[in-house]
Parts: C-alpha cells; sequence; structure tokens
C-alpha cells in the first residue's frame, strides 16, 4: 500500500473507533429501542457511514485508467486504441477550451501508455499508479513481509480493542474477517490471471479491490465490537441465577416439610385429631415473605401443607424453567450463527473466485 492508503487507513480507524463506536454504543443502550429494532437501527447506521465514507474516499482518488479511456479491464489493445484515439480528439488543448485541458490530455496520454504496454498493465493492475511511478515489481518476499506487518498490525489492535469477557464474540468475528481478508488478499495478488468477476465492478483493478478491503475493515471491526458486546449474554450469571432459583425451591421445600413434620406430630400427641378435647387450632400459612394474601385463614393440616408446597414447587419451577429456557437459547443460537456464517462466507466466496 502506498503512504496516502496508509494514511487514510489509519484516519478510518480512528474515525470509527472514537466516533462511530460510541454513536453505536448509543443506539444499542439497553431500554433506548426494541432489541430487534436497535439491531437493526446499528447495521443500518453503521453501513450507511461505512458507505458515505467509502465514497468519499473513493471520489477524492479520482478515476482510473479504465475510466478515463471508457474500457474494462479485460479490453484488449484494438480497443483501448480506438478509445483512445476518440477521446484525444475531445480533450485535445485545441478543441477543449477548459482551463484544465492539458491536464486532462496528459491524464489520458499517461492512462493509454500503461494500459497498451501488457507489463505496465499488469503493474498497474496489482499496485495501482504508485507502483508505475516507483517502478515497482511483484517480490514475493517483500509481498509478504508487507501483508505480515499490515495484518500483524491489525491484529494486535483488534486483539487490544476486544480484550473483556464481554467482547470474546467479537474478538472471534474480528479475526475470522481478518483471516477471509488475508486470504482473498493473497489470492488476488498472486494470482496470475485476474479472479475478479467480469459482470462485477469491470473497471476495478485488484489494487483498488485491496483497497476497498482495507477500507471497509475497520467499519467491520467496529460493527463487530459494538454488536458483540450488545449481544453478549453471561452464561455464568444465567448459571448462578439457576442455582439460586434452585437453592430457594431447595429451601421451600424444606420448610414445608418441616411444618408437615410438626403438623403431624400435634395430630398425634392430641390423640389423632379426634374428640372433643382436641382443640381447634389454626394459624395462617405464610410462604417465606408473609402472609397468604387476603389473610386467609387454612387448617394447619398435612393435606393442607401439601397442597402450599405444591404451589411452591410451581412457582419456582417456572423461574429455574425459564433460566434452563435461557441457556439453552443461548447455545443454540451460538451454534447455529456459527454454521450459517460458515456456510455463507463458502457460498459467496466459492461463487466470486471460481
Amino acid at each position: 500500500m502506498s503512504e496516502s492508503d496508509e494514511l487514510d487507513g489509519l484516519t478510518g480507524f480512528f474515525f470509527y473507533m472514537f466516533i462511530v463506536h460510541p454513536a453505536t454504543a448509543w443506539i444499542l443502550r439497553p431500554g433506548r429501542f426494541e432489541r430487534k429494532k436497535s439491531i437493526m437501527y446499528a447495521i443500518g447506521f453503521l453501513a450507511l457511514l461505512a458507505a458515505i465514507k467509502t465514497g468519499i474516499s473513493l471520489q477524492s482518488r479520482g478515476p482510473n485508467h479504465y475510466n478515463l479511456l471508457g474500457v474494462t479491464r479485460d479490453s484488449n489493445p484494438l480497443e483501448i486504441k480506438r478509445a483512445y484515439k476518440k477521446l484525444s480528439l475531445q480533450t485535445h488543448p485545441d478543441k477543449n477550451p477548459s482551463p484544465t485541458a492539458v491536464d486532462e490530455f496528459d491524464a489520458l496520454k499517461q492512462a493509454y501508455d500503461v494500459l497498451l504496454d501488457m507489463e505496465l498493465r499488469e503493474v498497474y493492475n496489482k499496485f495501482g499508479a504508485e507502483g508505475i511511478r516507483t517502478n515497482k515489481r511483484y517480490d514475493e518476499t517483500q509481498f509478504f513481509m508487507e501483508l505480515g506487518v499490515y495484518y500483524l498490525t491489525f491484529g494486535m489492535l483488534a486483539y487490544v480493542l476486544t480484550l473483556g469477557k464481554r467482547s470474546g464474540d467479537a474478538r472471534q468475528w474480528t479475526f475470522t474477517g481478518l483471516i477471509v481478508m488475508l486470504v482473498v488478499e493473497i489470492s488476488i495478488m498472486t494470482s496470475t490471471e485476474s479472479l475478479l468477476p467480469k459482470g462485477v465492478l469491470p473497471t476495478w483493478t485488484e489494487h483498488q479491490c485491496v483497497w476497498l478491503l482495507h477500507t471497509l475493515f475497520p467499519a467491520f471491526m467496529n460493527g463487530c465490537r459494538s454488536m458483540g458486546s450488545y449481544l453478549y449474554v453471561d452464561l455464568e450469571a444465567q448459571g448462578r441465577s439457576l442455582l439460586m432459583a434452585l437453592q430457594e425451591q431447595n429451601k421451600d421445600i424444606l420448610l414445608v416439610l418441616r411444618d408437615v413434620q410438626i403438623c403431624t406430630q400435634s395430630i398425634q400427641a392430641n390423640g389423632g385429631g379426634g374428640g372433643g378435647g382436641v382443640p381447634n387450632t389454626t394459624r395462617v400459612l405464610g410462604t417465606g415473605s408473609g402472609p397468604v394474601a387476603g389473610g386467609a385463614v387454612m387448617r394447619a393440616t398435612p393435606t393442607g401443607k401439601i397442597k402450599e408446597l405444591q404451589e411452591r414447587l410451581q412457582a419456582s419451577n417456572t423461574n429455574v424453567t425459564q433460566a434452563v429456557k435461557d441457556i439453552k437459547m443461548v447455545g443454540e443460537g451460538k451454534s447455529n450463527m456459527g454454521f450459517y456464517t460458515m456456510i455463507a462466507g463458502y457460498i459467496v466466496f466459492s461463487y466470486l473466485f471460481k
């Protein structure tokens, strides 16, 4: 990459990190919107900003040689000559009254000279205009050294920015995207033939495609950070909640069984509960947090205690069932998401570079 591309990538990284990421976190703040709407708004916001920034950067780079001549990267020398002859008559300073006519004609002539020479054309496709100016040629050792420096730098940044338990999924998504981008870049830059589909961006070069990947990666990384933190579910906390619910259920069972035992012993001590000499002892039954709602009085009998035990078990079972269901849903969602992402990535990669 050229120095201008590296500076543009660094500027984009800080833009997404210090401006876009806090704005996305504001959108995803719990309680601000519904869960589905928050995710949709955040994705739309990130995609819109990435498209606008990429479009501005692309506009500032200006048209490439293929755009200037109105040809595609698959055009043969004869088509390039025809296109140049037609445009040179229109942009020649003698016939073009524009104050920038000389610059336009020089740019057109330079594009023609580069694309007509097959060796320079290959250099331009791989390394852009900077490669033509520096007379750069493909060197495997230098290429992989530059590649290693770039990806190690972004890999360390991604690791530092995704530290913490809440960023585990974000780290996994980010490094997956980084690896996919690395594979695509190596495939494009080391191939002797163009791997770009003919019907997609016919005037783009391999150099521009790599630039686009590098430009969009900071947006992808910060999107992963925001979405990973928002979608994070603390399984340890859910496990603790489940254990606490089970503990409360166990306490209720023990309390009611103790009351049943006391009532049974009382009945046995009073002669089995029959006869006129047995006092009609009643008391208000509670649930551990106060008396029964409405002040209802129940006879302290084993049957009443067993009914109370059933009611408490039903109430506590609801909490336990919900906690177990949440844990299962989280586990299934993670496994399914990874499986579907792997299949989708394989299909897209196979279609584009088959």
